[in-house]
């Protein structure tokens, strides 16, 4: 029996993914477990998720050992790939139900392509083909190289998780990458009814670098603005989607079966304790939308969340008013995100980093 909060947040037509995955999960029924209690409807990873999940010899020990003559890059993207295609085969049913808009696991390309759009396009056309799950999703960052390989991955008809979008303008950006690739899918005949993609918007992260700002500053008003931006920017993003797919351009693209964007809230993990542990939750919640929670994040919606229904609805004002005060204290939103692109990039390329060196030590151990 699903938990009633969780229940709600779907009811209001958010879909929640879970921001976590391992072969643990999949072993001990967790993961199943979170499917029938509390609506976990999708998976996402990255590559300090695997890191972590990696890090458990033991529960990896004889898939390492299947991998020990293999390269270090080699190994991970074979066991990275099993965990993700069996979590696909667990949400198969969900996938199915939903037509294709739940149900599904991400796996992201090589952090390290994040500025090279030719590699990052070979290697999602590798992973997707390496899965072999129709209900994988390619996670690709929205760094400027990465716009074109949206588009060709999308192209190919290939589903995908657009992750580390901060700021408005490459959202943006981001939708008008997807629809080009759905164009261009068009014209080759392809099945748009098939290709699905989520724009993965960060929240705390937002925060978290205001705040610290806002902090410095020192001011009983710039105080009073803490915690405000990212919510603000997020409800902004989905004023953008709105917009972006009530246009005529899309109206085309769904005659033929093309399916909206959807908006994804990540990093919703609070990281100031003095914030409601649900906060990217219960402010965030409209329909056609995505929550990917750490575990935690799950837990507490589960035992204290509030749904209200639509949160963003009539906000837009309010989320502007937000971001013109910031501004008038001397934030400079373009020079925040940009620097937060910049930090995620080099976060995963760190985390990919450490797997690399635990995959080693771990291959030598096996041979």
């Amino acid at each position: 029996m699903s938990n009633p909060n969780t229940q709600a947040l779907s009811d209001a037509g958010v879909s929640i993914w879970l921001d976590d995955l391992s072969r643990e999960r999949l072993t001990s029924g967790s993961l199943a477990k979170l499917i029938e209690e509390k609506n976990v409807v999708g998976v996402t990873t990255n590559p300090a998720i695997f890191a972590a999940s990696l890090s458990k010899a033991e529960v990896y020990g004889e898939a390492i050992a299947e991998q020990r003559d293999k390269s270090v890059e080699d190994a991970i993207t074979e066991i990275t790939s099993d965990d993700v295609a069996a979590a696909c085969d667990l949400f198969k049913g969900i996938y199915e139900s939903s037509k294709g808009f739940d149900g599904r696991v991400s796996i992201e390309v090589d952090p390290r392509l994040a500025h090279e759009t030719a590699p990052t396009i070979a290697q999602a056309k590798a992973l997707y083909e390496r899965v072999n799950r129709e209900n994988v999703l390619i996670k690709i960052p929205a760094t400027l190289e990465g716009l074109e390989a949206i588009t060709e991955t999308i192209a190919e008809g290939i589903s995908v998780n657009v992750t580390l979008i901060f700021s408005l303008e490459r959202y943006r950006e981001v939708i008008n990458a997807y629809l080009i690739g759905l164009e261009k899918a068009h014209a080759k005949g392809l099945d748009l009814s098939k290709i699905h993609s989520v724009a993965s918007f960060f929240v705390s992260r937002v925060d978290t670098e205001i705040d610290k700002r806002l902090a410095a500053i020192g001011t009983g008003e710039a105080a009073a603005l803490r915690g405000q931006a990212g919510v603000a920017n997020a409800r902004l993003a989905y004023q953008v989607f709105e917009e972006s797919f009530a246009s005529a351009r899309f109206e085309v693209l769904a005659a033929a079966g093309a399916n909206v964007q959807r908006p994804l809230w990540a990093s919703t993990g609070v990281k100031d304790p003095a914030y409601p542990s649900t906060l990217y939750v219960t402010e965030l919640v409209a329909p056609q939308t995505v929550n990917t929670m750490p575990e935690k994040t799950l837990d507490a919606t589960a035992a204290e969340a509030e749904i209200r229904g639509n949160a963003i609805a009539g906000s837009y004002d309010a989320a502007n008013r937000v971001l013109d005060k910031l501004a008038a204290q001397g934030i400079d939103y373009n020079e925040i995100v940009n620097l937060l692109e910049v930090e995620g990039v080099d976060k995963f390329e760190v985390a990919w980093n450490e797997l690399l060196e635990d995959m080693s030590v771990a291959l030598k151990g096996a041979k």
